[in-house]
């Protein structure tokens, strides 16, 4: 699992230079086209709520199973945590070895930034955060009514980063492989251990 992992990992790095500049840049203005006030300011509320939801998700999933002395449910809150620190880290990672520059950076006059943005591009931290506290959440309940929610809010957060003009498409792309990577990792990796 875990060599399967990083070898899509490393395949979507060489396959992100190989994507032409052009077609990621012509979705990105697709999607970041015209003033929408309402809309555009419930894209912000829905990225601003990332760090919230990757803080709350793993003491929920902890303090639930305290509360129930159900000693799984509080192991998949520190896995949960794991998941989403292994993920920021890999996201700084990537983001320092590729410094890819905003796209309102590289392209002032055709996309419009709707949120203060700070650092590198590639790949989307947000998108990444929001798909591995998603996976994370569907692998401890194993239930649709949490699974859909959860990937709907991170679908929305990848949409709103390009929306408000923070990202290219193949960022949030790498972003959403790596988050769901990050919790299929940790999970694979505690069976190892739980295993020995």
């Amino acid at each position: 699992m875990a060599k399967i992992f990083l070898f899509f990992i490393i395949l979507l790095l060489v396959g992100h230079s190989a994507i032409s500049q052009n077609a990621d840049l012509r979705i990105l203005k697709s999607i970041n086209k015209n003033d929408f006030p309402v809309w555009d300011e419930s894209m912000r509320i829905t990225s601003d709520a990332v760090y919230p939801f990757m803080v709350v998700a793993p003491a929920a999933l902890w303090i639930t199973g305290h509360s129930y002395k159900d000693e799984e449910m509080k192991r998949n809150g520190i896995k949960t945590a794991i998941a989403i620190g292994g993920n920021i880290a890999i996201m700084v990672a990537l983001k320092e070895s590729v410094k890819r520059p905003r796209p309102y950076t590289s392209y002032p006059d055709d996309i419009v930034l709707r949120q203060k943005t700070t650092g590198f591009s590639f790949p989307s931290g947000h998108t990444s955060s929001a798909f591995a506290t998603a996976t994370a959440l569907t692998l401890s309940s194993k239930k649709w009514y949490v699974a859909v929610p959860a990937f709907t809010y991170a679908g929305l957060v990848g949409y709103s980063r390009m929306r408000l003009g923070a990202h290219y498409g193949s960022d949030v792309l790498v972003g959403i492989i790596v988050g769901v990577g990050s919790s299929l990792l940790t999970w694979q990796c505690d069976k190892w251990i739980s295993n020995k």
